[in-house]
């Protein structure tokens, strides 16, 4: 598995190795002894997959009190993920980073992105619908569910809306009323 660095700190995109024969190919997604020898957690607790149509934006989530790192794969379909630190004591606190994610790469890859704790994560459906599996390091705790709003003027993420042919994203109720970054109850 080849692990890449991020313009976030401790955000990885990894690469398993697939083995391609006259049937198609294989690859070993998660490994506990390659993931801890790429200083990565070797325990996920949690898997959780969704179905989402284009134009369907989902985040900015984190939890405080039991906070999750999330593996993020793409099954099928086309999005736009985003990392927003929430360390207060990181240099980077308040940084985000977007990441096109598809099953496999442009050059064929495989890829996944890890997103450790103390991050809020969203993404945006890009194609015309996207399975999303992810998983992560912590139960779901509802008593800490947080949200910051997508569209906070603090953060300004640049969501590649232009993609969506002009039209606005399609946020739940309770994404729609997320916190703005400079008042949310942050990690």
């Amino acid at each position: 598995m080849q692990v890449y660095d991020t313009p976030l700190h401790d955000v990885k995109i990894l690469q398993p190795r697939r083995f391609s024969d006259s049937r198609g190919w294989f690859a070993e997604v998660f490994n506990t002894s390659a993931f801890s020898s790429a200083g990565l957690p070797a325990e996920f607790v949690q898997d959780n997959q969704s179905f989402s149509a284009k134009g369907v934006l989902r985040g900015l989530h984190y939890q405080l009190g039991k906070p999750q790192g999330k593996l993020v794969r793409v099954l099928t379909g086309h999005i736009w993920d985003v990392a927003v630190d929430l360390r207060r004591n990181s240099p980077q606190f308040g940084r985000w980073a977007g990441f096109h994610l598809r099953p496999r790469n442009e050059s064929g890859e495989l890829e996944l992105l890890w997103i450790p704790e103390g991050f809020a994560h969203g993404f945006l459906v890009l194609s015309d619908s996207a399975e999303v599996l992810y998983k992560t390091t912590n139960l779901y705790h509802p008593a800490g569910e947080r949200s910051i709003v997508w569209n906070d003027p603090t953060l300004n993420i640049r969501w590649p809306l232009e993609e969506l042919g002009g039209a606005s994203p399609c946020v739940s109720g309770k994404d729609a009323q997320g916190s703005l970054f400079e008042s949310a109850e942050l990690p």
